[in-house]
């Protein structure tokens, strides 16, 4: 079942333009959290449509700058067409911090926003482990 996210304007229909009655589930997150939420909605959403904050290729060490700058301004940014928001990267810079510099370099070979769902999967593990023992 895909979520879809209400139309701030016409709570009748959802951003990618489905009527009410083609929509069995709303996202009403603000800022929508389910990775099943429609991708229509996604990129028709206004800070889709902005222009990148900053380009990082795969292998660049800057993107850890930018993610650390994120977190100075608090605020979020679009890095590579990806939105990232001040939590994601803040978990990023700590688990940055945390590694040996052959498995930064492992990282580094991926895409920013590959990196970035890494690190994030990496925190939710180890903290998982913390709350049960």
């Amino acid at each position: 079942m895909i979520r879809h996210i209400r139309h701030p304007r016409d709570l009748r229909q959802s951003v990618c333009g489905l009527p009410a009655a083609d929509v069995q589930r709303w996202e009403t997150d603000d800022p929508p959290r389910v990775e099943s939420t429609c991708e229509d909605c996604y990129t028709l959403l206004p800070e889709a449509a902005r222009p990148d904050d900053a380009n990082h290729p795969p292998g660049d060490p800057t993107l850890i700058d930018t993610l650390r700058r994120v977190i100075a301004n608090r605020q979020h940014a679009k890095i590579d067409g990806v939105l990232v928001d001040l939590w994601s990267a803040s978990v990023t810079v700590l688990i940055w911090d945390h590694l040996r510099d052959d498995k930064r370099q492992q990282l580094l070979a991926l895409p920013s926003h590959e990196l970035i769902l890494r690190c994030v999967a990496i925190y939710t593990r180890v903290t998982a482990k913390k709350d049960h023992q």
